[in-house]
């Protein structure tokens, strides 16, 4: 039996070529996606190792800022000298930096990354774990000097005596390049300026005697955990102390949330290929046993029992899976050398060289890649050991063929009936978390529901899309809606596999179409102001620009937004943890705001607050409530709950609750921040078309910040939220990949098995460009019924998620008819690409081979 399965095996390899390619896809994506997050981990790790202080001595950290405000928070230098005091300590280094800083060139074009990582301004000092070397020039020193590192210096072309503007908190100031420093380590993608620790404190934190951490240097024979006990008993808990190791992991952890995308999304593509790859290895096995019936007949009665013949079928299975998976593995290093390469553009220099293969890696794809092939290879195996002896002596017939289809009309049923609830449930729900746990099950649920049951609607939708066929092809036309009709099993797997991606297109396009809408529809209800200014990175800005925006001449009202994170403590037992605006008094002029008790002035009354009303009725907040509060730094006060408004959103993320308070607050409580946006009105006898030209003309010394009306702000929304399309639109054409794979593999297959059906129809008439069209028509019937069931499933799922949304305060909804339509015209397109090969096979048929073909 192993040299009959081998031998077969290697008969058929060519039809199980296509399969190999799924296998292949699925595996690499997975090892590609383990293979980068562990290289990138790997060398992140080895930096922060070798960079870290033995112990670091910060400012507490308190609550976490989910969305920045621009506050330094700073320790003395003085606690230098008593920490120098402690038994154990060799050295002391004071740290004045600052992260997501500006920096320009003489024509105000910004020095540094483009691509989200940070500028840096820091203070120069060296030590052995600096990772920066000085290689040109010489070291910083005075208010005017300062070094820059050589990859920033390259990109942007700044050499020695160049002149830079470094737009800080405290206000702006220039720079001449003195110095290059060259990075000893991985650049982490981030620009580093370094200036003189004096002018550091004073130029970036705002004055002198300050440092944002203090760097502490163990003596010889004293580990970091003993000093930093020492150090804690000299201080107290006043400050946050870190060891090498402790501030490695914080460092890996903020790194976390990035390595989790890149992950995910690949594993959502390796998902993608795992799911459709399924439908194309069934499809594929099956047809091959079906082509089998009399070979697996004969095995039968020379005494194979059915046990061998699973076994013969499972094994050419994983066969088929180990070299899908040792392909998909060299794949899938190449991919992460292709990310690697491609991270380099972004600036962060990653070395090929030191690409980490962990164990987990080719576990985790021969795991896939086998286990992928096994299961879906069990049902056909299943049928195989099913075949009787007797099939030796009988013509072989294609399984499943007039089999009734009871059983999947019971399970598909089922299905769709406990699917249909989870998504009912999800749109009575009214807590979000309820509602996507439900949303999640109810996609799972009607995606297994219609491809169990979707050769049951093969027959009718089939004979609805390929109606028009014998009319306008004739007899030709006829034959390939009957080919498509005469196997639905086979159809509806085929077309399955095509289905998936199209599903999923179309219900995050209605989701994306919806999001647009209600957030335009916010923009139009909320946004009272002529224009906004605020950073191109959402980062916080300086006072400088309020006060150029200020003095711009047709400038009237001027309000400044800062974020202030924040604990409360409500009436129902619970703290949350959030982040409230602060506004300034004339908040009415530059936001339409709906309350439904209270109003502007009692909200942005000093020691007041403002909420939505459905997040103080959840948490039995009521007008005049009291409510403890807790600010970064551990400044704590009481705030008093002032007004309650309906504006139908959840205000961001990291702002639960829809919290704003007066400006002045938020001063008090969190002195030092930045603002985050300016909303500008014109003033009397100036129209808009003059504000923006003044506004653009003093804002162009700040490259940073940008002048966005209502149409800016809607168009900003929507390349957003195209971010997330693009992603759909890749997992989409890699679904089509496969689905494309799979109808040239089941086209394929079916040639072979008509081989004597097509060579009695060209003995009698029908010629080569007849049979062309023949099997072209059937591989378009057969894209467009899994386009349409992909639809059709899209569309539910999209209503769903758009009653999720509106959960989260996002309650308008859209349908994208273009995009819908134009996936439909699209997978014609895929029905004849797909046909191509299989109907050229065909038409090269010799005739009298192909009658005489058993």
């Amino acid at each position: 039996m192993l040299r009959a399965t081998l031998r077969s095996f290697f008969a058929h390899k060519g039809r199980l070529l296509l399969s190999a390619l799924a296998v292949l896809l699925s595996v690499a994506f997975v090892s590609g996606s383990l293979i980068f997050s562990d290289t990138v981990s790997r060398t992140f790790d080895r930096l922060f190792a070798s960079t870290s202080a033995d112990v670091t001595v910060a400012p507490k950290e308190g609550i976490d800022e989910s969305l920045p405000t621009g506050v330094v928070r700073t320790v003395p230098v003085a606690l230098a000298d008593r920490i120098g005091a402690v038994d154990g300590v060799a050295a002391t280094h004071v740290d004045a930096a600052v992260e997501n800083i500006t920096v320009v060139d003489a024509a105000n074009d910004p020095v540094g990354p483009t691509t989200g990582a940070p500028t840096i301004a820091t203070n120069w000092y060296v030590t052995e774990r600096s990772p920066v070397k000085l290689t040109s020039g010489r070291e910083p020193s005075g208010p005017g000097e300062a070094l820059l590192d050589k990859d920033t210096a390259d990109k942007k072309k700044v050499r020695i005596g160049d002149s830079l503007t470094v737009l800080a908190q405290p206000g702006s100031f220039k720079v001449e390049i003195v110095g290059i420093a060259t990075f000893t380590t991985t650049n982490p993608g981030a620009a580093l300026v370094f200036l003189d620790t004096p002018t550091a404190q004073t130029k970036l934190l705002g004055r002198p005697g300050v440092a944002t951490s203090l760097s502490v240097d163990a003596a010889a024979g004293v580990s970091d955990a003993t000093l930093k006990q020492r150090i804690a008993a000299e201080l107290g808990d006043a400050y946050e102390l870190k060891t090498a190791d402790e501030q490695a992991e914080s460092a890996a952890a903020q790194l976390g949330p990035f390595l989790d995308v890149i992950k995910y999304v690949m594993l959502g593509f390796a998902g993608v290929a795992v799911l459709v790859g399924i439908f194309l290895i069934v499809n594929t096995f099956s047809m091959l046993i079906a082509q089998r019936t009399r070979e697996l007949g004969l095995l039968r009665a020379l005494g194979a029992d059915r046990r061998q013949v699973r076994r013969s079928v499972l094994t050419e299975a994983l066969l088929l899976g180990l070299v899908g998976s040792t392909l998909g593995l060299a794949a899938g290093i190449g991919l992460a050398a292709g990310l690697i390469e491609l991270m380099a553009l972004f600036g962060m220099n990653l070395s090929a060289a030191e690409m980490v293969v962990g164990v987990a890696t080719p576990v985790s794809a021969y795991v896939v890649g086998v286990g992928v092939t096994f299961v879906a290879a069990y049902l056909p195996a299943r049928r195989a050991a099913r075949v009787s002896p007797m099939a030796a002596l009988t013509d072989a017939e294609v399984a499943g063929v007039g089999r009734p289809l009871r059983i999947r009309a019971i399970a598909g049923s089922v299905l769709a009936a406990a699917g249909a609830a989870a998504l009912a449930g999800c749109v009575v729900s009214e807590k979000t978390s309820t509602a996507a746990s439900l949303l999640g099950l109810g996609v799972v649920l009607t995606l297994i529901a219609t491809v169990v049951a979707g050769p049951l609607l093969v027959r009718p939708v089939i004979r609805v899309l390929g109606g028009a066929f014998p009319r306008i092809f004739g007899s030709v036309g006829r034959m390939s809606q009957r080919n498509a009709l005469r196997n639905p099993r086979r159809t509806g797997a085929t077309a399955s596999a095509l289905m998936v991606g199209l599903a999923l297109v179309a219900g995050l396009s209605i989701a994306s179409a919806s999001m647009t809408k209600s957030f335009d529809d916010q923009i139009d209800k909320t946004l009272g102001a002529d224009f906004v200014v605020q950073n191109s990175n959402f980062m916080p800005f300086p006072q400088e620009i309020t006060e150029k925006v200020r003095g711009v001449e047709s400038a009237g009202t001027v309000v400044r937004q800062r974020f202030a994170p924040l604990a409360l403590n409500l009436p129902d037992g619970k703290r949350v943890k959030s982040t409230a605006s602060g506004y300034d008094p004339k908040l009415d002029e530059a936001a339409r705001i709906t309350y439904t008790s209270g109003d502007t002035a009692a909200a942005l009354a000093p020691g007041s607050i403002a909420m939505d009303r459905d997040f103080a009725m959840d948490h039995k907040v009521r007008i005049g409530s009291v409510l403890p509060a807790e600010f970064p730094g551990g400044q704590k006060t009481r705030l008093t709950v002032g007004a309650l408004t309906n504006m139908d959103q959840s205000g961001g993320p990291g702002m639960e609750g829809g919290l704003f308070m007066g400006l002045a607050t938020v001063e008090k409580y969190l002195p030092g921040g930045q603002e985050a946006a300016l909303y500008v009105n014109a003033a009397s006898g100036s129209d808009a078309t003059e504000l923006r030209k003044g506004l653009e003309s003093a804002l162009d010394p700040y490259p940073q910040v940008q002048v966005r009306d209502q149409a800016d702000y809607k168009e900003l929304i929507r390349q957003q939220i195209a971010v997330m399309l693009y992603l759909v639109y890749a997992l989409l054409g890699l679904a089509i990949v496969i689905a494309v794979l799979g109808v040239v593999n089941t086209l394929a297959l079916s040639v072979v098995e008509r081989t004597r059906e097509i060579g009695l129809l060209r003995a009698i008439g029908l010629s080569r460009i007849q049979l062309r069209r023949m099997i072209r028509l059937e591989s378009v019937v057969i894209a467009v019924f899994g386009a349409l069931l992909g639809l059709a499933l899209g569309m539910v799922w999209g209503v769903a998620v758009q009653q999720v949304l509106a959960l989260e305060g996002l309650k308008a909804f859209a349908v994208p008819w273009g995009t819908l339509v134009a996936v439909v015209v699209g997978s014609v397109v895929v029905g004849l690409a797909a046909a191509v090969l299989p109907a050229l096979r065909a038409s090269r048929m010799n005739v009298l081979a192909a009658i005489a073909h058993e």
